[in-house]
């Protein structure tokens, strides 16, 4: 089977696929910003409420057991996913922004003196930002900034050049969720390590399209959220190596999280539930382990491998439209394509195009940044995903047109 018509078949498990918008098909050009969802998550959760609910870690009895007994099934499977050494390296968080936030707080604490160097990137979402950006106030610290060339290509001189023996952490997007540019992350890694740097990758927008591996890449965190794995919302996933982890404070105090508590002292639990405070997000947890079933059984590699060649047709079609500009054309670039049209705006574009039932995403993206460097405050982004297909390219491609000559006469 070809790997066209084995993604074909995957469509029929995502129930969202087959509904209709406006008494349009759907076509859902939106999966970098949050993704479908097959029935075998779906039913997943659903039966978990239905008839295995139970609380985790705080009773014995049967449904209970079964539930602790699924949710640390989950945990193994994304120690697997991401190739990480050890379940304890595997924390829970309610996400992407959250796994940063935790970094950036528990790390910064224990280890940014004031006078230290944080590193990001002018590509960063603004949650790989503003996390930052408090550390530093709060840590006394400074907040440096590499840029990126126009055709979204990552200044790696810059890079050398700005790391230094002060530099503590440089924290990056794996694949930014504008430019769809993939990091080098080897090279960044190697780079920082050589001046006694960690590196955290943001992998919110690599984790569904590409396999990864932590320890090949020698990253120090790794983070990802659930709901753009094809999984539930509200659950999030940080990896980070057990000696960082294990030198860094609790992010936030509650049940779970302690070992002995007296209103003298308390002393915390081991990893990773020291940094699960509070009842977890059971059925989240159980859903995500769900969703890395599906995408384990179905080959990362051949969703890569696919994505890249809807991506290339969506690219060609682009370049037919007149005065249609994309931001990003490295050769290493990953499923997203955002664009602006001269004279166009893109929430009008994105407003008459759900008219016919497409999704795409229109306005800063998160990443204001990013926009200012084309001279721009918003665009349109349609980013793709491996239950995508090309005809479906061709129907946006063609109602598109029809979009914007609707808008110029305006």
């Amino acid at each position: 089977m070809n790997l066209e018509k084995k993604f074909l078949a995957c469509r029929d498990d995502f129930p969202m696929l087959k509904a209709k918008v406006h008494d349009k098909p759907l076509v859902y050009l939106d999966s970098a910003a949050t993704s479908q969802k097959p029935n075998q998550v779906i039913d997943t959760i659903t039966n978990f409420y239905k008839s295995q609910y139970g609380t985790v870690h705080r009773a014995i009895y049967t449904t209970a057991i079964q539930a602790s007994d699924a949710y640390h099934g989950s945990r193994k499977k994304v120690q697997n996913f991401l190739n990480a050494q050890s379940d304890e390296e595997i924390i829970f968080t309610k996400g992407t922004t959250e796994s940063i936030n935790l970094v950036a707080s528990s790390f910064g604490k224990q280890f940014i003196e004031p006078g230290d160097e944080i590193i990001i990137t002018e590509m960063e979402h603004h949650s790989n930002i503003v996390p930052w950006q408090i550390a530093a106030e709060e840590r006394k610290a400074q907040l440096k900034v590499i840029p990126f060339s126009d055709d979204g290509v990552l200044d790696m001189g810059a890079l050398k050049n700005t790391l230094s023996n002060k530099t503590k952490i440089v924290s990056v997007a794996h694949v930014s969720n504008v430019l769809g540019t993939i990091n080098p992350i080897q090279e960044i890694v190697q780079l920082a390590h050589k001046k006694g740097a960690k590196v955290l990758v943001d992998g919110a927008q690599s984790a569904c399209h590409m396999p990864i591996d932590v320890q090949a890449l020698d990253v120090d965190f790794f983070v990802f959220s659930g709901h753009k794995l094809i999984g539930p919302t509200g659950i999030g996933v940080l990896y980070g190596k057990k000696e960082l982890l294990d030198a860094m404070p609790p992010y936030q105090g509650g049940g779970d999280m302690i070992q002995i508590v007296t209103f003298e002292k308390t002393t915390y639990n081991t990893l990773p539930l020291k940094f699960e405070a509070g009842t977890p997000l059971i059925a989240e947890v159980i859903g995500l382990g769900a969703s890395i079933d599906y995408l384990t059984q179905i080959g990362l590699a051949d969703v890569q491998a696919y994505e890249k060649d809807l991506l290339s047709v969506l690219l060609y079609e682009l370049q037919t439209i007149g005065e249609l500009f994309v931001l990003g054309t490295s050769e290493q670039k990953s499923a997203v394509c955002t664009f602006s049209v001269k004279g166009v705006h893109p929430l009008d574009i994105a407003t008459l195009s759900d008219l016919y039932g497409i999704a795409i995403r229109s306005g800063h993206l998160c990443a204001q940044p990013t926009m200012r460097h084309f001279g721009l405050t918003a665009a349109c982004r349609a980013s793709l995903a491996f239950y995508n297909t090309k005809d479906e390219i061709y129907f946006f491609i063609e109602h598109l047109k029809k979009v914007i000559k609707q808008l110029r006469t305006i």
